[in-house]
């Protein structure tokens, strides 16, 4: 898969999203309260559209549990059929803390000049091209990498856009750990000097492997890498760049930065420039095995 593949995706599910889109008004949704989410013991039915929707479509059965709230979104504990499942539910734009995502999306090609105009004005329909484009960017992200070999949480919805659009704003992604242990990240985990060590071989290869696809992730620190059975799996990918991205350079060195000063804590002492040279040595070598993505 190339990126030129991905922002062929990302466009047509962008599109497909403008076409669904409403025309009336609506109160920004920022973070769900996880009653509302969860279904009623008489009616089976949860008060949240978004929720009824992807148990309407077979995705889920019921949310358990809310995880974690971030800037951007909230990570919900489900169950499916399946087994467990993590619904990230985005935020409305207008309802979000993050709102720079300019510096990430440059240097990608947007086909439709009349949504190009509208994201970049960031009109109603454009903030909802943008919502739907932000959703459609992490499930193409996480089909891309998992297809690699890449240590990622494996997407449950897709890989066709078709598909992964009809459940925005949410990404539906197998659950690492277990309901009543969810994976920790990095940053919260409590780490032995030897697990500290391991761990952070496993995050400079992480970061490695997606320079070798040709990927700043742009935010890459112990707060976006989970700690399970010994294993460090890398989250959180919307903000996925390549290097068509004029900013690449910079992400990419403040990727190593970022990785660098947040594994102090765990007695790592690695500078930013050395973490990025020994990224840059491993991604010139062999990547992981690609997974056989079933039909």
């Amino acid at each position: 898969m190339s990126a030129r593949w991905l922002e062929d995706e990302l466009n047509g599910a962008g599109i497909q999203a403008e076409r669904r889109t409403k025309h009336k008004a609506k109160k920004p949704l920022g973070r769900r309260r996880l009653e509302t989410l969860t279904a009623d013991a008489e009616t089976g039915e949860a008060g949240d559209d978004i929720i009824r929707r992807l148990m309407a479509l077979g995705h889920i059965t019921e949310v358990v549990a809310e995880l974690k709230s971030g800037k951007e979104a909230t990570a919900y504990v489900a169950r499916g059929p399946h087994g467990s499942v993590l619904v990230k539910l985005y935020r409305d734009l207008e309802a979000r803390s993050f709102k720079r995502d300019g510096v990430y999306r440059e240097g990608q090609v947007i086909l439709d000049q009349r949504a190009a105009r509208a994201m970049a004005s960031r009109s109603r329909k454009g903030l909802e091209m943008l919502q739907a484009g932000w959703v459609s960017a992490e499930y193409a992200h996480l089909w891309h990498l998992w297809s690699a070999g890449l240590q990622v949480p494996e997407p449950l919805v897709g890989p066709s856009p078709f598909e992964y659009s009809a459940t925005t704003p949410a990404v539906l992604m197998r659950l690492i750990g277990t309901e009543d242990q969810p994976a920790p990240r990095l940053s919260d985990a409590p780490l032995t000097p030897e697990e500290a060590r391991n761990a952070w071989k496993q995050s400079v290869q992480g970061m490695a492997d997606l320079l070798r696809l040709g990927y700043a992730h742009g935010d890459y620190s112990t707060y976006n890498l989970l700690w399970w059975e010994n294993t460090v799996t890398i989250i959180d990918f919307p903000q996925l760049t390549t290097r068509q991205n004029p900013n690449f350079t910079e992400l990419l060195r403040r990727d190593a930065q970022s990785l660098a000063t947040s594994f102090r804590k765990h007695g790592i002492q690695a500078d930013g420039e050395t973490t990025l040279r020994e990224v840059q040595r491993r991604a010139a070598g062999q990547g992981p095995a690609p997974r056989v993505v079933l039909p």
